[in-house]
C-alpha cells in the first residue's frame, strides 16, 4: 500500500470516528447530560442526537424512570420520650437531570438523609399513641416537608410511604406490662363493684326485713291492745273472770315447761298451804 492509500484510509477512519463521536443514540427512559469543554451544554433526550465531536462529551447518564428508594430503619424518640423504630420508602422521578447532577453531590444519599431527618422531626413532635396510629398524617407531613427541597434538584417526589413504625423491644415489653397492669386493675375494679353491689343488696334486704318485723310488731301490739280493751270491757270490775284468765295462762305455761325434754324445774305455788286448803275444800 502506497502513501496515498494510507492517507486515504486514515482520512476515512478519522471521518468515521468523528461521526461516531458526534452521533448519540439515547434509549427510551433515560437522558444524557452533555458538557462542552467542561461546562454544561445541553441534555439529550431519547432517540438520535448529534453533538460536536471532540468538543462535547456525555458527562452523565440519568434515568427518567421512577426510582424506588428504601429509607433505612432508624430509632426515633417521641414527644413523651418513647423509642420507636421507623422506616419508609420513597418514589422519585428526575425531571431535570442537569439539576440533579450539578445541584447536589449525590442526590440518592441526599434524599435518604433528608427523609430520615424529616421523619425524626415529625415523629418527635408526636406522642407514642399518635405516632403509632397516624401513618397517613406522618406521610402527608413528610411529603410536604421534602417536596420543595428536592424540587431544587430537579427531582419530583411521587409519594412516600411509611413501611413500618413499631416500638422498640424495650418499649414493647413496657407496653405489655402496662397492658397487663391495666387488665388487672380493671379486674379489681369489676370485682370491687360486684362486692359493693352485693353488699348494697344485702343491706337493702336487711332493711326491708327490719321494716317488715317492725310492721309485724306494730300489728301484734295493735291486736294486743284491742284484745285487752275487749277483755277490760267484758270483765269491768269483776275479779273472778280476771283470776280465771290468769289461772288459765299459768296452767298453760306450766304445761309447756313440763313437756320439755330437759325440764328439771319443779314449780310450786307461792302460797302452798293456801293451795292445799283450797284443794281440800277449806278455802277460808
Amino acid at each position: 500500500m502506497n502513501e496515498v492509500g494510507i492517507v486515504t484510509l486514515a482520512f476515512f477512519g478519522l471521518v468515521f470516528l468523528t461521526i461516531w463521536m458526534g452521533v448519540k443514540l439515547v434509549a427510551q427512559g433515560s437522558k444524557q447530560v452533555v458538557q462542552r469543554l467542561g461546562k454544561y451544554h445541553k441534555t439529550l433526550g431519547p432517540g438520535l442526537n448529534w453533538i460536536m465531536p471532540y468538543v462535547d462529551q456525555v458527562a452523565y447518564k440519568v434515568t427518567t424512570k421512577d426510582i424506588v428508594m428504601d429509607i433505612p430503619s432508624q430509632e426515633v424518640i417521641t414527644q413523651d420520650n418513647a423509642v420507636i423504630i421507623a422506616n419508609a420508602v420513597s418514589y422519585i422521578n428526575i425531571v431535570a437531570p442537569e439539576k440533579a447532577v450539578y445541584g447536589v453531590e449525590d442526590y440518592r444519599l441526599a434524599i435518604k438523609t433528608l427523609v430520615q431527618t424529616s421523619l425524626r422531626s415529625i415523629i418527635g413532635e408526636m406522642k407514642l399513641d399518635d405516632a403509632l396510629s397516624s401513618r397517613e398524617l406522618i406521610k402527608a407531613r413528610l411529603k410536604e416537608a421534602i417536596s420543595d427541597d428536592i424540587a431544587d434538584w430537579g427531582i419530583t417526589l411521587k409519594t412516600v410511604e411509611i413501611q413500618d413504625i413499631t416500638p422498640s423491644g424495650t418499649m414493647q415489653n413496657a407496653m405489655e406490662e402496662q397492658a397487663a397492669a391495666e387488665r388487672q386493675r380493671r379486674a379489681v375494679v369489676t370485682r370491687a363493684e360486684g362486692e359493693k353491689a352485693a353488699a348494697i343488696l344485702e343491706a337493702e334486704g336487711r332493711l326491708a326485713a327490719s321494716k317488715r318485723d317492725g310492721e309485724a310488731q306494730v300489728v301484734l301490739a295493735e291486736a294486743s291492745k284491742t284484745a285487752i280493751t275487749k277483755v277490760a270491757e267484758a270483765i269491768q270490775n269483776k275479779e273472778l273472770p280476771v283470776m280465771y284468765i290468769l289461772g288459765e295462762k299459768y296452767v298453760d305455761a306450766i304445761r309447756d315447761m313440763s313437756v320439755s325434754e330437759n325440764a328439771k324445774t319443779i314449780l310450786l305455788p307461792a302460797d302452798l298451804p293456801a293451795a292445799i286448803r283450797g284443794m281440800l275444800g277449806g278455802g277460808k
